[in-house]
């Protein structure tokens, strides 16, 4: 079956000719209330709100005639479209200007650079971490979770503005100062500082995120650190494989030091929490972060008692390979992913007996580079660095 249907993106002006004509001719119209009480509807069209989507679907894969289906400003964008080409259903969209575009452009401010995500109908987690990592972000959210959003945005230094009921008489867009919200609305969550500085620098060319960075796994000097107390770049390359940093992942690097690794994660645009009981290493870590012009939150405090009310991670980073850091790590950060670092071949045995009584499947290799070092007359030896075992673990 292939009905004939015609979506019609809605953002609070009149309907353009070609939306009017598709309308006028509808046998079926379905959609939210707030749509369906703005538009002249047919005196002999069927009439479905479009509470329960399955449901509203379903009766129009049922139809042959003409339908229409009123939705939010593009609803090619985190919209209907891909519900109904799912079903087998093509339609003929005529949008209108997306919320998002229309949230941007009441406060007066630019969005090319912003990162869009979506906590409608879909773990808000990851649409948190993800804005919490960019300094621009827009949140698509669901009934009833835009104050929490706003609330753990604001107490992470953010700037938060709701854009609630777009298009309707009771519109509104200010800031989010801790009041309820009404639904449907977005979030815009601006870091003011980071996009001072990034407005200095070249024009983009990449809409969003601006995807994973030039290079990974940086040399030591890319990083202040202790006498050498660094992961070095040829165990870090792996490091990073196995976590898997990006947009939407909560990333723990536990006994951060220099805080090579978490810096490196948030590059990829991850949400990244170091860990660090030195004062002045956690020092290290901003000015690192500053260096490379990324987020992170540094938690100052001794583990295992400083994981406490940490929010839960995807995955976890442990350089050392203490065995109550890790267990308490494992515990608090309930993770898919953990990778240790060890130098100690002792302790590869207990690390990886924890790991699989915790429910991972574990891994694990000794890695040993030797550099190329010059020598007098243009030629050159290799240097080897220390061996290090890295093992990690996937539920």
């Amino acid at each position: 079956m292939n009905p004939q249907v015609t979506v019609i993106g809605c953002d609070g002006r009149p309907l353009g000719p070609e939306a009017a004509d598709a309308l006028a001719r509808a046998e079926r119209v379905i959609g939210a209330p707030r749509h369906l009480s703005t538009v002249p509807i047919p005196a002999g069209a069927g009439r479905i709100e479009l509470k329960h989507l399955d449901e509203a679907l379903d009766a129009l894969g049922q139809h042959e005639g003409p339908a229409v289906v009123l939705a939010s400003g593009d609803p090619g964008f985190f919209g209907i479209v891909r519900a109904l080409r799912a079903r087998g259903i093509t339609p003929r969209v005529i949008p209108a200007v997306s919320a998002v575009a229309l949230a941007f452009a009441k406060i007066g401010l630019d969005w090319d650079d912003a990162l869009v995500v979506s906590a409608h109908g879909r773990d808000p987690r990851r649409a948190l971490a993800a804005a919490l990592a960019h300094p621009k972000a827009a949140i698509l959210t669901a009934p009833g979770t835009a104050r929490d959003l706003a609330t753990e945005l604001q107490a992470n230094g953010k700037t938060v503005y709701a854009a609630e009921l777009l298009g309707t008489p009771g519109e509104r867009v200010a800031e989010a100062a801790g009041r309820d919200l009404a639904d449907p609305n977005i979030l815009i969550s601006l870091d003011e500082q980071a996009l001072s500085q990034q407005a200095q620098g070249p024009p983009r060319w990449l809409a969003g995120h601006p995807g994973a960075p030039d290079g990974w796994a940086l040399p030591e000097d890319a990083f202040e650190h202790r006498d050498s107390m660094i992961t070095k770049p040829e165990v870090r390359a792996l490091v990073l494989a196995r976590l898997g940093p990006g947009p939407g992942r909560t990333i723990w690097d536990v006994g951060a030091g220099s805080g090579s690794v978490a810096v490196e994660c948030a590059r990829f645009g991850a949400r990244v929490i170091a860990v660090e009981a030195d004062p002045a290493q956690c020092g290290r870590i901003r000015r690192n972060a500053e260096r490379h012009q990324v987020r992170l939150r540094v938690h100052h405090g001794r583990a295992p008692e400083a994981l406490e009310g940490l929010p839960p991670a995807d995955a976890v980073f442990a350089g050392g390979g203490d065995h109550a850091v890790l267990a308490a790590a494992i515990r608090h950060a309930d993770p898919d992913t953990v990778v240790v670092t060890l130098a100690a071949v002792e302790r590869v045995g207990e690390t990886a007996a924890l790991l699989a009584e915790s429910g991972y499947r574990c891994e694990g290799v000794e890695l040993q580079a030797s550099r190329l070092t010059p020598l007098p007359g243009g030629n050159h030896r290799l240097a080897a660095q220390n061996p290090v075992f890295v093992l990690w673990g996937q539920r």
